[in-house]
């Protein structure tokens, strides 16, 4: 599976941004997904996660009540919407796709496949 993240951007601090990430094949449908971010100097941290059907969710607690995570099987796109966006959500944002022998669905190492990130900027 191959997987490109798109709609980041500049935003001021409480405004919205949507993310998308594209799958490339068939079997996006299979896999659960998440949303990791990094901001600079720090390491990769876990945001969002959505299982295959989109029936199980989970969030950090720094983004609940802010970020809805979705997914669109039928095309092959996972989505994030940002809303009373913080200059603390400020990173690169990654799409990951969850490989099946996972222990800990937090944890980055137990993905199989990354998008190659979108800038996140909110302004104070």
């Amino acid at each position: 599976v191959q997987l490109q993240a798109s709609g980041g951007g500049l935003v001021q601090a409480g405004g919205s941004l949507r993310l998308s990430c594209a799958c490339s094949g068939r079997t996006f449908g299979t896999y659960a997904m998440s949303w990791f971010r990094q901001a600079p100097g720090k390491g990769r941290e876990f945001v969002s996660f959505i299982d295959y059907s989109g029936g199980g969710i989970e969030y950090t607690d720094s983004v609940k009540g802010r970020f809805t995570i979705s997914r669109d099987n039928a095309k092959n796109t996972l989505y994030l919407q940002m809303n009373s966006l913080k200059p603390e959500d400020t990173a690169v944002y990654y799409c990951a796709a969850l490989g099946p022998f996972y222990v800990d669905y937090k944890s980055p190492d137990f993905y199989e496949a990354w998008g190659q990130g979108t800038l996140v900027t909110v302004s104070s």
